[in-house]
């Protein structure tokens, strides 16, 4: 493992995109809308992907399958939305938000959006990320996909070379009859998706990104607020928290490059820990930081990356007084492996993955195969 990781130093920069015009699957769509006299736009991505785990049995999975629509009422209001079917049997609300241009640079929107926090959380479609599974970091530490109900702005200025978002949003529930939140998976069960929510505090999702540089976009991104509960004259049931996120995608020629680093802090942890039972950490962060190189000509039109990613992150980072951090929330995992990108918005993918953690005897390998599609 010493040596891969001496390996993957040296290993030139790379992603999987060929430009810094990266766009998610909303934007594609309003991005259409602008640009077309039809008043609607369809789209869609997915994943069917292979897991082969060591002393267990294989996976097969439609992981996801989403279908994108895209209305526009005049030049200025959009609606977007997408309707995602998990595991075939589940079926989600995504996003559903309009979008008021008001100005070139200024948009409103309010509905159920992603929060702008890390990369894969904004763009997350198959063939935008290497790795037949999403880096595990942004499953647990920013607990993708991550949406709620808000509203606020968005837009850029060319001219100064920065995108920008900064919205008004619901949180975590943390209670609701049940305490939701846990150590293993920090934030993840307590994401509300839109369905049902309950609402006790504000929070603020912030997000600026500059592309000034060249060959290089540079994301900070910043969550602060409370968790949401039902029980709202027990303040045992809540946690108030931080999120701070930096982010970085690099491009040149062949060689692209993507790192991500996410922490968060919690305040009033202890007394959440005692009323629930249970383990949640007080802090709890990580990165990744990943390198891919196309072996095949630029002027080729597919595509063919060879990647590598190291991830580190911790749910119990820091634990409150009278909690001890439990060993097994420190996971390290590296990934090797390829992506063929047979046609723009196509791609077949493999990798092998090593997992561990600071626990003594717990590390397993996990070799992976997926398709992924984009339109």
């Amino acid at each position: 493992m010493k040596n891969s990781i001496f390996v993957f130093l040296l290993f030139p920069l790379v992603v999987v995109a060929q430009n810094l015009n990266f766009q998610n699957s909303a934007m594609r769509q309003l991005s259409n809308l602008e640009n077309s006299e039809n008043r609607i736009t369809l789209g869609g991505y997915g994943e069917v992907n292979f897991n082969g785990y060591e002393g267990a049995a294989n996976e097969i999975d439609v992981q996801r399958l989403v279908l994108l629509f895209a209305y526009k009422f005049d030049d200025r209001v959009q609606f977007v939305t997408e309707i995602e079917y998990e595991h075939v049997t589940e079926l989600y609300v995504e996003q559903a938000f309009v979008n008021y241009n008001l100005t070139n640079g200024l948009n409103i929107r309010a509905g159920l959006m992603l929060v702008p926090m890390g990369i894969i959380n904004e763009y997350h479609e198959g063939p935008t990320f290497n790795g037949v599974e999403r880096p595990s970091l942004d499953g647990v530490i920013i607990p993708t996909t991550w949406r709620e109900i808000g509203f606020g702005v968005a837009g850029r200025s060319n001219e100064l070379s920065f995108r920008y978002q900064f919205y008004l949003m619901n949180g975590f529930a943390s209670f609701n009859e049940t305490y939701k939140l846990r150590g293993v998976d920090g934030f993840r069960k307590g994401r509300q998706k839109g369905a049902s929510s309950i609402n006790s505090d504000i929070n603020i999702a912030a997000k600026i990104e500059y592309y000034g540089l060249p060959n290089i976009r540079i994301g900070l991104a910043a969550y602060t607020g409370k968790t949401q509960t039902s029980a709202i004259d027990n303040p045992a049931t809540q946690v108030g928290l931080t999120m701070i996120g930096i982010d970085y995608r690099y491009v040149k020629g062949n060689f692209t490059s993507r790192g991500q680093w996410a922490n968060s802090t919690l305040q009033d942890v202890a007394a959440y820990n005692a009323a629930g039972n249970r383990d949640l950490g007080s802090q709890m962060g990580g990165y990744y930081l990943e390198a891919a190189y196309n072996v095949l000509p630029l002027a080729n039109r597919q595509r063919l990356d060879v990647f590598l990613r190291y991830e580190d992150f911790d749910t119990h980072k820091k634990t409150p007084e009278g909690l001890t951090a439990n060993p097994s929330f420190h996971r390290k995992e590296t990934t090797v492996g390829f992506s063929y990108h047979v046609a723009p918005g196509v791609v077949f993918k493999a990798d092998y993955q090593n997992k561990k953690t600071a626990a003594a005897n717990e590390e397993f390998n996990q070799f992976n195969l997926g398709i992924g599609f984009f339109f």
